[in-house]
């Protein structure tokens, strides 16, 4: 049963703050390890650009991010009639998570 936001001061609260400290980002990561069926190709793209830079290539169906790890640096995404393919999404979930265990490791040194 949903909560009346306009009942319940302490969710409301939350909601306020929410809004005001989670970055567009993080709220969009969230949204794509609930559902990495459904995601636009413009928020992944904002992703990517957020954790990885600008892409060195774009201009076609494809972009493509370069990441800091050695082997298969780069993280290819595909613009599929608007959406992103779901494969695409995890593998970028993937490179994300990585990314961020690589500098919580750089931060305990």
């Amino acid at each position: 049963m949903p909560v009346s936001h306009s009942r319940d001061p302490l969710t409301a609260w939350y909601h306020y703050w929410y809004r005001r400290l989670v970055t567009k980002h993080d709220k969009r990561l969230a949204q794509m390890r609930i559902s990495p069926t459904n995601v636009s190709f413009d928020h992944l793209a904002s992703v990517c650009e957020h954790y990885f830079g600008e892409p060195r290539q774009s201009g076609s169906s494809h972009h493509v991010y370069k990441t800091p790890w050695p082997g298969d640096p780069r993280v290819n995404i595909q613009n599929s009639r608007g959406q992103a393919k779901a494969y695409q999404v995890r593998q970028v979930l993937e490179a994300i998570d990585k990314l961020e265990d690589m500098n919580s490791k750089e931060e305990e040194l």
